[in-house]
């Protein structure tokens, strides 16, 4: 067991000894930071790219538009919870849809949400992530 010395060692060696190190970085970095709102929209669109259903209908869409229909059978989801996952997307800019009489298509909003899902293939596929949440331990 860790005595209290030692936790207060551990965290003196992590805490910073002064406020600022480089305060024209600093002051740079927060003249490029985007306002709150945009950085609380950018976490949604990350959340909704987090969820492994979603973005498996996005990663569908990578190959250009397809109905609802098509995009359940090719995810696995029942029709009700592709309608329900698209909508979610829909109200944040990230698919649009095209509809064709009774029929709703629906395709990658533009090439920003198009580079990130590849980017994030990409990257999956060429790294071996540790997952440390997933061990046992």
């Amino acid at each position: 067991m860790k005595s209290s010395a030692d936790v207060q060692g551990s965290a003196a060696i992590d805490a910073c000894t002064v406020r600022v190190v480089d305060p024209e970085r600093v002051a740079s970095v927060n003249a490029r930071m985007p306002g709150e709102d945009d950085i609380v929209d950018t976490a949604d669109v990350f959340g909704l790219l987090g969820d492994p259903r979603r973005l498996k209908l996005l990663v569908a869409l990578l190959d250009g538009e397809l109905c609802v229909c098509d995009l359940a059978a090719v995810t696995g989801l029942s029709e009700s919870a592709t309608s329900h996952a698209l909508r979610l997307l829909r109200a944040h800019r990230v698919v649009a849809v095209r509809r064709d009489g009774r029929m709703a298509y629906y395709r990658l909003d533009d090439a920003h949400v198009r580079m990130l899902v590849d980017l994030a293939v990409a990257h999956t596929e060429h790294t071996d992530a540790i997952h440390p949440e997933r061990s046992g331990a």
